[in-house]
């Protein structure tokens, strides 16, 4: 077995009668007496082999037909037009040989999900999680490439940090050596900093939040992409934001267009997303679902419910500006028209799939800052370098963050974001 190899997704593609060599897992098995029938994967899809005593070495046959799923192996033969084959074609077996075998597989159909999370390492052999990886790398990809033609360049924050950017609830603590530190709940802080020097900035890098959520929709490490640039307001990061997530949709619909459609069946409400998006203001947010029965008063952060409620009619994301500064955290600028409110604004993804971006125009004037780091009991040491940003040069300056599986959720239409990441860290879960 010393043939050119091809993927199985161009294999395919060959004239019938092509002789080719195959290698994957066995994905299904089955056997009738003299003919073992059987569907091998690789990373790029699926073929159906036959493998027919007297065909090829009875050695070989014995090997095809005792082979387990999961099983690796090699296969060599000539493709045949089958039209209720997985592609249309068949590959009949000339050679065989098992390279890895496998124990009985634990996976069968039905499981319950918490065997299929215990089962995690063995479980993202699925097609469904194959294809939910190969969409969320399209995405990246989509959103590497935007940042790059306009002239955003790519930092490495550190993930070790004395700073609570979201609140102090919500951080992992950690023994430094002879200090506490915390688990990176943002890069915001170190990322506008390297505006002064870069201007436009961004990170792709964990993140991590101690938040005792046990939503469809929350996780406690999530891939974070954070963007900071000087010269902007927020209105002006919202046009960057709607073009940054349509280049990332585009990008998915290009490259994975086949995974999407196994995954959520229509792909029209995807094509459909282009800028602008809609925006709404918070107190708009507030009187339409006052007006749809929610018992929600101004002032209150918007919940799952409530953006479910807000988006469910919506084709594209949708914006909502100016959050009450209590729902909000300390370095978020003052709204000039409405002080109550700071200039900011979260995008929420359409059909009911929530938040997805959370960013705002960031506050310069120290003094403000100072009053609510005190307002708000937070340790001033631990900020004098962020609050130096301010005493040295500081410029108008905006910046967002967007949560990666937060956005293949949506995508992909998954009913869980634990879905949307290889090995999920939730409340309840830190394992394999």
């Amino acid at each position: 077995m010393n043939m050119t190899f091809l993927p199985i997704s161009k294999l395919i593609h060959l004239p019938s009668d092509s002789e080719v060599e195959a290698r994957g897992w066995i994905y299904r098995a089955r056997s009738s007496g003299a003919i073992v029938f059987l569907v091998l994967r690789d990373s790029s899809g699926i073929i159906q082999v036959t493998v027919k005593k007297g065909n090829l070495p009875d050695l070989e046959f014995e090997a095809a037909r005792d082979a387990a799923v999961e099983s690796s192996v090699v296969v060599q033969g000539r493709l045949f037009e089958d039209k209720r084959a997985p592609g249309g074609k068949e590959l009949r077996a000339s050679a065989f040989k098992v390279l890895g075998s496998a124990q009985p597989f634990p996976i069968t159909e039905y499981q319950s999900e918490e065997l299929l999370l215990d089962q995690r390492h063995l479980w993202i052999r699925s097609r469904e999680q194959t294809a939910v990886m190969k969409v969320k790398a399209a995405v990246m990809a989509g959103a590497r490439d935007w940042l790059r033609e306009n002239e955003f360049i790519e930092v490495t924050p550190p993930m070790l940090t004395q700073n609570a950017c979201e609140g102090g609830t919500t951080l992992f603590k950690l023994n430094y050596f002879d200090r506490e530190v915390f688990l990176s709940q943002s890069s915001q802080m170190y990322l506008e900093a390297l505006i002064f020097s870069l201007e436009r900035v961004y990170s792709l890098a964990p993140s991590f939040r101690a938040e005792k959520s046990r939503t469809s929709r929350h996780l406690t490490e999530f891939w974070h992409l954070e963007l900071e640039a000087a010269w902007i307001d927020y209105r002006k990061s919202m046009e960057v934001q709607e073009q940054l997530v349509t280049a990332m949709v585009q990008r998915a619909l290009r490259d994975t267009r086949e995974e999407l459609v196994h995954l959520r069946k229509d792909i029209g409400p995807l094509e459909a997303i282009a800028p602008p998006f809609k925006r709404i203001t918070y107190s708009q947010a507030i009187e339409k679902l006052q007006a749809l029965g929610h018992g929600i008063t101004w002032g209150c952060d918007l919940g799952a419910p409530e953006e479910r409620a807000i988006t469910a009619d919506e084709a594209v994301p949708v914006f909502v500006t100016n959050f009450p500064k209590e729902c909000k955290p300390f370095y978020m600028k003052e709204d000039q028209e409405d002080p109550r409110t700071y200039a900011c604004a979260d995008l929420l993804a359409p059909a009911g799939f929530g938040e997805i971006i959370g960013g705002s125009e960031r506050e310069v004037d120290l003094s403000k800052m100072l009053a609510r780091l005190e307002e708000q009991g937070l340790c001033l040491e631990a900020y004098e370098w962020y609050l130096d940003l301010r005493r040295y040069g500081s410029v108008p300056h905006s910046g967002f963050g967007l949560g990666i599986e937060r956005v293949v959720k949506f995508l992909c239409d998954l009913e869980h974001i634990r879905d949307a990441i290889p090995f999920p860290r939730t409340v309840s879960r830190a394992y394999p």
